[in-house]
């Protein structure tokens, strides 16, 4: 076996690679080429016809067109919050939490032990009408006395930035254990204040760690359901929800196809608009 790798180096980069390829070609091109397939088709179920069928593109332009300015606004607020949560809490047990790093990163974990379905029920209880958060919010005047945050926007974003809090936070910790401190006590004896230490240095350095927290926290809340389902309304259903619907219970695999491509290339253009924008390269420039 040596001796042949010996005599066809310039095969084994490509004997290395073909085991990936051909796990991403069964269990996603091919897929991925039957839903476009799918997507084309007219009809009813189960009896469908191939016929170029682009109508079933545009009715995520018309008639979900809601829907999908709502995932993608959703996702939007979503990242944006876990964002702004996130950064002060890993910055905290990166450079303060000492010997203690480690259990504050398991709190941050602890709850991707428990299913997905199971810790957006507790939401159920920890946003209901008679719970606790409605009741303080209800006794500082933030809510009226008939005030509710369940079924509502709300809901469903603190929903979707809980579930995927630790997809944020972890590369952003990371990026900030990865920094050398005696960058910080450089910036320290050239007079720099904290505040320009942390603009200056501290942040340029873990933006690549911003960078994947936004990319792995949006795409899958752009396309979440099971928050809006459990914690909203039709009123702040999802183009997921749509999705999910016209699959399992329309049985209108056409559209769902075409709402699933669709999802898919609104969210590959936002990213590539984000990247243009605020890529690690500008950040980090």
């Amino acid at each position: 076996m040596g001796s042949f790798f010996h005599r066809h180096r310039g095969l084994t980069p490509y004997l290395l690679l073909a085991p990936g390829l051909a796990w991403l070609t069964l269990f996603f091109l091919l897929p991925l080429a039957f839903l476009g397939y799918q997507s084309l088709q007219s009809g009813s179920f189960p009896n469908y016809t191939f016929t170029w069928e682009f109508s079933n593109y545009a009715k995520a332009f018309t008639d979900f067109r809601p829907q999908l300015m709502r995932s993608i606004t959703y996702a939007g607020m979503a990242t944006v919050l876990a964002l702004l949560l996130a950064y002060p809490l890993v910055y905290w047990i990166a450079f303060r939490a000492g010997r203690w790093k480690n259990l504050f990163l398991l709190f941050i974990v602890a709850p991707f032990f428990v299913t997905y379905l199971i810790r957006t029920l507790a939401w159920l209880n920890i946003l209901a009408d008679e719970g606790p958060v409605v009741g303080v919010l209800r006794d500082v005047g933030v809510l009226a006395d008939d005030g509710r945050l369940l079924a509502t926007p709300v809901a469903v974003v603190a929903g979707i930035t809980y579930n995927f809090f630790a997809l944020m936070a972890l590369p952003i910790y990371v990026s900030l254990e990865q920094i050398d401190h005696r960058l910080l006590e450089a910036a320290k004896d050239l007079y720099a204040s904290p505040a320009q230490a942390f603009l200056r240095v501290t942040l340029p350095l873990s933006a690549p760690g911003i960078v994947a927290g936004t990319l792995l926290t949006f795409i899958p809340a752009a396309g979440d359901f099971i928050n809006a389902q459990l914690l909203g309304t039709p009123q702040q259903y999802m183009l997921g929800n749509v999705i999910q619907s016209r699959f399992l219970e329309l049985i209108d695999y056409p559209t769902a196809a075409a709402l699933s491509f669709v999802l898919m290339a609104t969210i590959l253009t936002a990213l590539l608009l984000y990247a243009r924008i605020v890529g690690s390269e500008k950040l980090t420039g």
